[in-house]
């Protein structure tokens, strides 16, 4: 176990720091990397949060799609074999959705304000209800 605080606590701390307290002293360039940096650590406390429920979820996609067993890196490694060499379509049942469902969560990390996530997270919202 580790000591507090925790990784996700540092982020959030220094992130907070740089909006709140250093951007605003701050113009031109040096405003500007602090602005990048910021949503850098904002892109690694929404992976922190999301990604070990996510990538627990995405290779038990991929052991389904490939009926067999190994790390997320090593099951992604045979799915791309599989679909440049023609054993794997869109047309193979369940691919799309894999596929659909891991490009999502890549955005929920990465772009959560693109328009074009959220409709599609509507939308899903939507079919669910």
């Amino acid at each position: 176990m580790q000591d507090q605080p925790a990784a996700k606590d540092l982020v959030l701390a220094v992130r907070e720091f740089l909006e709140n307290v250093a951007m605003p002293k701050l113009e031109g360039h040096d405003a500007f990397h602090a602005r990048v940096a910021a949503n850098a650590l904002a892109i690694v406390e929404r992976e922190l949060a999301i990604a070990p429920d996510s990538n627990a979820e995405e290779a038990a996609r991929l052991r389904g799609l490939l009926g067999e067993d190994g790390s997320l890196h090593d099951l992604n490694v045979k799915l791309c074999d599989a679909i440049s060499d023609g054993r794997m379509t869109l047309d193979t049942q369940g691919l799309a959705d894999h596929l659909w469902l891991t490009t999502l969560t890549k955005l929920a990390i990465d772009q959560p304000r693109y328009a074009a996530y959220r409709r599609a997270k509507d939308t899903i919202a939507e079919l669910d209800a």
